[in-house]
């Protein structure tokens, strides 16, 4: 039985919908101290959260089996995801269920740049009919910077083209292709700044991103300048933004994120009447809230019950068709990394990934991932997609991921090559054949053949002479050990060396081994793990 524990509440169809799945116990903890949850989430495998309740890694040190964390919106800054990642605990959220609710508000507050009516509201119901106090502007024809065409930028675009307001968009991952479907010019940021009449910004808040706009941004932007920000506090100088208000240089803006949340009451921010202020209220409406609470659980349930992982923020989320298409060679590219670091007799510096064939058009993200997760498994037992890139880091292994365009003997082929202290260099190479994509390793070191990556196999290299295979045969009979399969190959060179992997119904005691090894034409015996 998996048991979620709830700390924050979430739309109550999610929390229904959780209780009907078979194998899942569902915990409602909301608005309990940081102390209790500790004390709650000893044998929890995953935690629902909104913004309230922060995760910290004190509590998912009290959370031995702690498989996931899902957030029921976008921001996780109430999560400490770098701890998460080092345990090999999965961060989700739900970038698309408030899509819509914040594109919205985020016209909301354009029109209300616009148009003061939030300020003429006040008015009216102070008992004053003051007209001329409250001109506004339109958007028709004016000039819209996005910065960040992402879900909710794409849907603000798709409103400020119908409002007729030309739209510049500037984001590193926009295509041209992409802009030009959407109807919309490409620009630099500071293309942007120099043009815009109205800049909305819909980035996450990164070192890069932070302070974005700020005095010297606010300085080159157009005078009367109309300012957005419904993504994250930080993405823009707080100090900088009174400043451009009070001079009259922005002419008016909106803003429902703050640097510090609540906004605290002394905050200058609170006084600027040219300044529409809202508590954080993107994902505030009943039908995204709805949306965002079923969407985590059903992605939370997923993962607990083995199916695959979407919209995690510290590992892959895979496509289900990229998956399907990729299943087979996630399983072979874990195989192949469990079995170089067995094979790696020495501490290895370096793992060099390289693919070959039709893998090269693919994200083979989550194969290079599958690589690191197989090559720890010998080092820890804890590993999965999520810490696997920490752990390797840790360990001081480069990890090198090449897609060649070369040509191979294969239609697709994985290599990998521990690069171990001292130079040597330990390869293995796989493919996948046959209908049921059933992996095969082509390649150990500089001897072509094929082996199932399965079991228990000993791997022998020995002068190319007569009787060897002969003699291992013997000594393995002798211990009580079958030979399942067997596979062999020989240099090309004239180093006169073979190599043959047997595979095995167990493995070997010591005294078969050395029995083995004493072979004079003997050069080397491994036993392994596929």
């Amino acid at each position: 039985m998996k048991k979620i524990l709830i700390a924050d509440k979430i739309s109550p169809s999610g929390v229904a919908w959780l209780k009907e799945q078979p194998g899942i116990k569902v915990v409602e903890a909301q608005g309990v101290s940081a102390e209790e949850l500790s004390s709650l989430v000893g044998d929890v495998a995953a935690i629902l959260v909104r913004s309230e309740t922060k995760i910290t890694r004190a509590i998912m040190e009290a959370a031995p089996a702690l498989v996931c964390v899902g957030r029921a919106g976008v921001g996780v800054d109430n999560i400490d995801v770098e701890a998460a990642t080092e345990r090999g605990v999965i961060v989700m959220n739900t970038p698309s269920g408030n899509t819509i609710a914040t594109a919205e508000l985020t016209f909301t507050h354009l029109l209300c740049c616009a148009r003061p009516v939030p300020s003429a509201a006040a008015s009216m119901r102070g008992g004053i009919w003051a007209r001329k106090d409250f001109s506004g502007t339109e958007l028709y024809g004016k000039t819209l910077g996005i910065l960040g065409l992402g879900r909710i930028g794409t849907e603000v675009a798709k409103r400020a083209l119908a409002f007729g307001m030309k739209v510049l968009a500037h984001d590193p991952y926009l295509t041209d292709a992409r802009a030009k479907a959407l109807g919309i010019e490409m620009a630099s940021k500071e293309e942007v700044f120099a043009q815009a009449d109205y800049i909305t910004v819909h980035m996450p808040l990164t070192p890069q991103t932070e302070n974005m706009i700020d005095s010297a941004a606010i300085t080159r932007m157009k005078p009367g300048v109309r300012l957005v920000n419904v993504a994250r506090g930080g993405l823009v100088n707080e100090e900088a933004l009174a400043e451009g208000l009070r001079s009259g240089k922005v002419a008016s803006a909106g803003f429902d994120v703050f640097t510090t949340e609540p906004l605290p009451a002394d905050s200058p921010l609170r006084s600027l009447s040219k300044l529409t202020l809202t508590p954080h209220l993107g994902a505030s409406t009943g039908e995204a809230q709805e949306s965002v609470g079923i969407e985590i659980a059903q992605a939370v349930a997923q993962v607990l019950t083995g199916g695959p992982c979407v919209n995690a923020v510290n590992m892959p989320s895979i496509d289900p068709r990229l998956l399907q298409q990729l299943r087979p060679f996630i399983l072979l590219a874990e195989k192949i990394g469990r079995l170089v670091g067995q094979l790696a007799s020495e501490r290895v510096e370096k793992l060099r990934i390289t693919y070959w064939g039709t893998l090269t058009e693919c994200d083979t993200l989550p194969l290079s991932r599958a690589i690191q997760r197989g090559y720890l498994r010998r080092i820890s037992g804890q590993v999965n997609d999520v810490n696997a890139p920490h752990l390797i880091k840790r360990l001081g292994v480069d990890v090198q991921v090449t897609q060649s365009n070369g040509e191979a003997d294969y239609r697709d082929l994985i290599q990998v090559e521990a690069v171990c202290t001292g130079g040597t260099v330990r390869s293995l190479a796989g493919t996948v054949v046959g209908k049921n994509h059933l992996p095969r390793i082509v390649l150990l070191d500089q001897y072509p053949l094929e082996f199932v990556p399965e079991g228990t196999l000993l791997i022998a290299e020995n002068l190319d002479r007569p009787g060897i295979v002969g003699e291992i045969g013997t000594v393995l009979g002798a211990a009580g050990v079958n030979i399942a399969n067997m596979t062999l190959s020989r240099t090309t060179d004239a180093s006169g060396h073979a190599l043959s992997v047997y595979q095995l119904s167990g493995a070997p005691d010591e005294s078969a081994l050395k029995r083995i090894r004493q072979n004079p034409a003997m050069l080397s015996v491994q036993v392994v793990e596929a």
